[in-house]
């Protein structure tokens, strides 16, 4: 996880989920803002104690644990 230097994982912070640096913003929070169809310039000015490698690294970290796992989905 070397490369995610600015992911954390704490279990006594946001139950144990991947943080930004500490601070109780969440990977998964990132990651549904930018699926709400947020931008990246939207997140920054809505948390401005973030920056853009922030939110990079936390879309990067997302992508590397989807690869980590099959999930089956339903197909219709």
């Amino acid at each position: 996880m070397g490369q995610f230097d600015r992911i954390t994982l704490d279990p006594h912070m946001m139950g144990g989920k991947a943080c930004i640096r500490g601070m109780r913003v969440t990977v998964g929070m990132i990651v549904g803002q930018i699926g709400a169809g947020h931008s990246v310039e939207e997140i920054l000015s809505s948390y401005p104690y973030l920056d853009r490698e922030d939110v990079m690294q936390a879309l990067r970290y997302a992508a590397w644990l989807a690869e980590e796992r099959e999930i089956m989905l339903a197909t219709a």
